[in-house]
């Protein structure tokens, strides 16, 4: 009587699994398992590992997985056994477990590589094409990802084919071949957003097109991919309970305080959603959808899996930025703390923080120190661009405007035409020639402000409309500058930025106190004070870094808004008004 339930329980194991219900798959082979005298075949073996993976039970996993290598090696079976020992390299790798990494990995070559060319050796290119990339070996990896592809082809499985894609994506990108990578990469989504692909490969391409996405500094691609992405991670996942039927749901940990991380995701969720939900958090930040960021922040730390806490590193530095520019700076430092002890460099948003706080030698100390440990500028170019942006604020703050020049300068060779990069580099090139009173700033300035604006990144565009004001006012234009702050302030105050607002409020009043008499402009009340002190037109154009005709254009517009016909009348107007 009770072989018919052993073979019935195998078979509706077998088909949850082909559904993709991994909970109910695990729950019937975990049970199955446990009387000794029921076998599990080497592929259902396998099948009990991916779902334990897909049901959180990390060790479970490894566990079946270690067991199926051994039924296919008892089988003779070398393909097999080469696919088992490349998933447990991966899921070694994962788990923080280098040399043992390496050592299934070795075995995997040893089962693989004397074969005819099969579905399983695509694992081994993917894995020498990752290795050849770290080292920078640029022309061996793209033939490990090309012969990646030849095998993919030749086993027709859709799967592997948009896998070697997006590998071949990724190859060409760091190799600086921007257009054919991002080609690639679209061709791989294609089969991602149609369906086309099985669970583990589609989470799986998601997570690594999210991360070359930012990396890349595609915010288009992003918004996009993580949209995408969210949606096919939200319940109800296949054979899971909903949301409903579940009860309520435990409040995840607060990103802000000190409660411990969990290690593994509840058996009821998709292990890819912590780590999708981490990148919509980056790009909610960049959107300046800052609440929902942080809600987001909390709640992918809560599903990140065990394998994947860097992600979860990304999530705490995410809300530590936000906490930053809400000005809730001991909650910010939390956060970057959690970051770091997940393994993440908080730059640069500690050195950010730092300044904040008035210990600017702390922030020029942190962003050198990231700076330096990022040596690698196309492996992630918008880390690095952003902390080159970063490197320039902090100097500028302790008046080292060479330093900040030499930011800025490798900020804009580092861009080239991707819209994200510009903006910050004609930010970071703006603010660089406002210091050094350069004619160029109100034009590099007006560049940064429309890409923030065409890529809908407020907070950016509001600071830069900041900078505008002080060029407006340093140009004696004092209604633009006015419109420049009033416009920045309604941004700071939507986003809850409370020290910027209070700021940008601050410059406001502080103009129109300074509203000058007799209708004069900044730049004349400048030229006025300069003729009062004795200053002839050439002191005067040589003070402003104008011409002598500008000045002298300047003076006759101050004669006449004053009624005056000298420049002894004109300094005594500027005495009585206390212009001097």
């Amino acid at each position: 009587m009770s072989a018919p339930t052993t073979i019935d329980a195998v078979e509706r194991a077998r088909d949850a699994a082909a559904r993709e219900s991994w909970a109910e798959a695990y729950a019937l082979l975990h049970a199955h398992d446990q009387h000794p005298s029921r076998g599990l075949t080497a592929d259902d073996l396998s099948m009990l590992a991916d779902a334990a993976w897909w049901s959180g039970h990390v060790d479970e996993s490894v566990t079946a997985r270690l067991r199926a290598h051994a039924a296919c090696l008892a089988a003779d079976d070398h393909r097999g056994a080469g696919l088992a020992s490349w998933w447990l390299h991966y899921e070694y790798l994962g788990l923080g477990r280098p040399a043992a990494a390496a050592g299934w990995l070795h075995r995997a070559r040893h089962h693989l590589e004397g074969l005819p060319d099969c579905p399983e050796q695509c694992f081994l290119a993917w894995s020498d094409a990752e290795e050849a990339r770290a080292r920078g070996d640029h022309e061996a990896a793209l033939a490990a990802a090309r012969r990646m592809t030849a095998l993919a082809l030749g086993s027709g499985s859709p799967d592997l084919l948009a896998l070697s894609r997006q590998a071949e994506s990724g190859v060409l990108l760091a190799a600086g071949r921007r257009a054919e990578a991002l080609a690639l990469l679209d061709d791989a989504m294609c089969a991602v957003s149609a369906g086309e692909l099985s669970g583990m490969f589609t989470g799986w391409l998601y997570c690594l097109a999210l991360t070359q996405c930012m990396e890349a500094a595609d915010f288009g691609r992003a918004v996009e991919w993580t949209n995408a992405a969210m949606e096919w991670c939200a319940p109800p996942w296949p054979g899971h309970p909903s949301e409903d039927d579940r009860g309520t749901r435990t409040e995840p940990a607060d990103v802000s305080g000190s409660t411990p991380l969990p290690m593994t995701v509840p058996s009821d969720e998709n292990p890819f959603r912590g780590v999708c939900r981490a990148h919509r958090v980056e790009v909610l930040d960049l959107l300046g959808v800052w609440a929902l960021a942080e809600a987001e922040a909390r709640q992918a730390c809560r599903e990140v899996p065990v394998d994947c806490l860097e992600s979860a590193a990304a999530a705490y530095y995410a809300a530590g930025d936000v906490q930053r520019r809400q000005g809730r700076l001991d909650e910010a430092a939390v956060s970057y703390g959690h970051a770091h002890e997940l393994g993440r460099i908080p730059q640069p948003g500690l050195a950010l923080l730092r300044l904040a706080q008035g210990r600017a030698d702390a922030a020029v100390a942190g962003v050198d120190l990231a700076l330096a440990c990022r040596s690698e500028p196309h492996h992630d170019l918008l880390g690095r661009a952003r902390l080159l942006a970063a490197r320039a604020e902090v100097a500028l703050a302790v008046r080292d405007v060479p330093g900040a020049a030499d930011a800025a300068a490798e900020l804009d060779a580092l861009a080239g035409d991707v819209p994200l990069l510009r903006a910050l580099a004609e930010t970071a090139l703006g603010s660089v020639a406002l210091a050094e009173r350069s004619g160029e700033a109100p034009r590099l300035l007006r560049r940064a402000l429309a890409g923030w604006l065409e890529l809908r990144v407020p907070y950016e565009a509001a600071q830069v409309r900041m900078l505008l004001a002080a060029a407006d006012r340093a140009g004696g234009d004092e209604e633009a500058a006015r419109l420049e702050l009033a416009a920045a302030r309604a941004v700071f105050e939507r986003l809850g930025a409370v020290p910027d607002a209070r700021r940008a409020a601050a410059l406001l009043s502080a103009g129109a106190r300074r509203r000058l008499p007799g209708g004069l402009t900044a730049r004349e009340a400048e030229v006025l004070r300069l003729v009062a002190s004795g200053g002839t037109n050439k002191d005067i154009a040589r003070a402003l870094v104008i011409s002598e005709h500008t000045v002298a254009r300047h003076l006759n517009n101050i004669f006449a808004r004053l009624g005056v016909g000298s420049r002894a009348a004109a300094t005594a107007y500027a005495y009585a008004h206390g212009l001097v």
